[in-house]
This record gives C-alpha cells, sequence and structure tokens, in this order.
C-alpha cells in the first residue's frame, strides 16, 4: 500500500521500540494506523514489535539500530522517508544504564551508557531536525524522567543522562523559538515504569533490581507520550503523581530528600529473595540476541503495577489542571502563612 493510500497516516519513528515504553507506544501509534518505523538493536523485539503493530491497523518498518551512532540514525532517518514519506513524529525512548555505586562502574561502561541514553537522544533529535526544519513542522517527543530532577543512589549513570536531555532539550527549544519554527519539542518525565529493563540491565547489586514503588505499567507512559506528540507545544509533561511530588519536593527540600534517599534508596532499589546475577546484560549487545527471546513492553511486576494514573489523565486536560493547582496553590499558602507569620514574630 502506498502512502498516497493512506492519506493521512502520520509516519512516525520510535527509538527503544523493541521493549518497555517505546513497545508500548509503538503499539499505540500502530492502534491510531500510523506508519511506524521501529529502531533497537534487537532484532526479535523490534520483529515482535512490527507484528503487533500491524496487528492493529498500523504499518511498520524494522530498522535495526544502534542509537549511539549517529551514522546508524542518520541511516534509519533516511530509511524512514524512503519508505514513508516525510517523519511526522520522532520519539526518543532508547537506554541502557548501570545499577551500581558510581565507583564501581567502570570507565567503559559509563561511556556506553551514557552514549546510547543521552547521546542516543541528541543524535536522534538531530536527524528530525534535519527534515523536519526544511519543512517547518514535525514534533520531537524525548521521554524523560522524574530521575532527571532528582538523582537517586545507585543510578548516577542514569540521572546523569536525564539531567543532560533536559538541559540539552531546554537549549534546542530556544532556538527553535528564535527562528519560530514551528517544529515543536517536549519532554515527557516518567515515573516508575514495569519494564524489562530490570532484567538486563548490567548491575552490581547484591540483589535483582527493581523500580521504586508506585509502579506503572508501560501503556500509561505510552498514553502521555501519544498525547504528547499531538500536542508538543507544551514544554513538559508529567506522569504519575510521584514525578510531580518528586520534582516538587526536590525544590523545596533538596538537602532532606538527600538525607531520605541515602537512608531509604538502596533497599527500595533491590528485591528480597532474588539473585542480582547470572541475567542477561544489554549494555553491549542487545538482550534479544541470536540466544535471547522477545522481551515484549512489561516486566516481572505486574502484580505491584498500576494501569491508570489519574494524574496523568488529568495533565490531558489544561483546564481542569489550572483549576487543580488553583485550590493546591491556596492549600499551600494557608499551610505556609502560620510559618511565615511565626518567621516575622
Amino acid at each position: 500500500m502506498s502512502r498516497r493510500d493512506r492519506a493521512g497516516a502520520p509516519t512516525v519513528v520510535v527509538t527503544g521500540a523493541s521493549a518497555g515504553i517505546g513497545r508500548a507506544t509503538a503499539r499505540l501509534f500502530g492502534a491510531r494506523g500510523a506508519d511506524v518505523v521501529l529502531l533497537a538493536r534487537g532484532r526479535k523485539g523490534l520483529e515482535a514489535a512490527a507484528a503487533e503493530v500491524e496487528a492493529r491497523g498500523g504499518r511498520a518498518l524494522v530498522v535495526p539500530t544502534d542509537v549511539a551512532d549517529p551514522e546508524q540514525v542518520e541511516a534509519a532517518a533516511q530509511a524512514a522517508e524512503d519508505a514513508f514519506g516525510p517523519i511526522d513524529v520522532w520519539v526518543n525512548c532508547a537506554f541502557s544504564t548501570v545499577f551500581a555505586p558510581f565507583t564501581e562502574v567502570t570507565p567503559e561502561e559509563y561511556r556506553r551508557a551514557t552514549e546510547v541514553t543521552y547521546f542516543g537522544f541528541v543524535n536522534g533529535t538531530r536527524a528530525a531536525l534535519r527534515r523536519m526544519l526544511p519543512r517547518d513542522a514535525g514534533a520531537i517527543v524525548q521521554v524523560g524522567s522524574a530521575l532527571g530532577f532528582r538523582s537517586v543512589p545507585l543510578q548516577s549513570v542514569y540521572c546523569g543522562a536525564k539531567h543532560a536531555i533536559n538541559g540539552f532539550t531546554s537549549s534546542v527549544r530556544t532556538e527553535l523559538l528564535h527562528r519560530k519554527s514551528r517544529v515543536a519539542v517536549t519532554v515527557v518525565q516518567m515515573p516508575a515504569v514495569n519494564t524489562p529493563q530490570f532484567d538486563w540491565v548490567l548491575s552490581r547489586l547484591p540483589k535483582h533490581p527493581r523500580p521504586v514503588a508506585p509502579v506503572y505499567q508501560p501503556e500509561v507512559a505510552a498514553r502521555a507520550v501519544v498525547h504528547a506528540a499531538d500536542h508538543p507545544r507544551r514544554k513538559q509533561y508529567y506522569v504519575g503523581a510521584s514525578t510531580v511530588a518528586t520534582i516538587l519536593g526536590n525544590r523545596i527540600a533538596p538537602a532532606l530528600l538527600d538525607r531520605y534517599l541515602a537512608r531509604t534508596g538502596y533497599d527500595a532499589q533491590q528485591m528480597d529473595g532474588r539473585p542480582g546475577t547470572g541475567r542477561p546484560v544489554n549494555l553491549w549487545e542487545p538482550a534479544d540476541g541470536p540466544d535471547g527471546r522477545d522481551h515484549g513492553a512489561h516486566g516481572i511486576f505486574d502484580d505491584s503495577s498500576s494501569p491508570h494514573a489519574p494524574q496523568a489523565a488529568l495533565a490531558r486536560h489544561p483546564v481542569l489542571v489550572a483549576a487543580a493547582s488553583a485550590v493546591a496553590g491556596a492549600a499551600v499558602g494557608a499551610v505556609l502563612k502560620p510559618v511565615r507569620n511565626g518567621r516575622r514574630r
């Protein structure tokens, strides 16, 4: 079927599409009839994702890509437009990381994880802008994290990369505003999500790594990404009340959070009763390689993960958000007023 036969079908590129949030996002775009270009290193996961996209009514193109390599990303972008036409939406989602104290992460591991998690976003944004700017149209969605505002122990690699993504994206956004471009870039800040990353991340923890509760299903994140692609002019979106609380808490009492995380952060990121070794590791090679398997969108925490985020649903309705913010602001003001009066006395 040619693009002319699918009038109005958007072309969407999703990095990290073989599993987790990227996989769930690709499926959701497929259900909307989009032409979805799937980028990741592991072919098994990509082919399974492609089958899911097509089963839901979209078209899929599998392009095995290491997003840390700018030439591979550029080639993938060209393949996307050769197959489906101009790219309308580019979603940067791919990442890799290491769970370990900073002093136990080698320079090579740190470099590799940063190249994937940070430079992968840079490379994807560059390839997208190279095509969107001449047309003065398109949307780029960066999948961020609450940990891009509030760092936690044992994840210095990931936290550093997510902080960098926020700074990089803000700079690019101001440049687009300067040139009065209609290309939009937005960030969706995520909470803890039940993805397969905890089964394949490089970990030097004594126990199996786990997300810090509350945990949400990948579909919650995917709905937020698709909404951001539809409404990309907003600077950022927050998914989950825990994300909002983390970001606000860090603004109000960062030193208190430091002490709290130093006391609780190690145990909260590990599972009792499960060893931390003997798992596949995807830092250097995809976990669904020749001897691997398709990991899907979900991790092993289905029993403790929520399929809904009322806060994220509310955020899709700006009028309700404004009203809720006004009420919250009044409540906070009422709480703080006695404190301020006491300080004056």
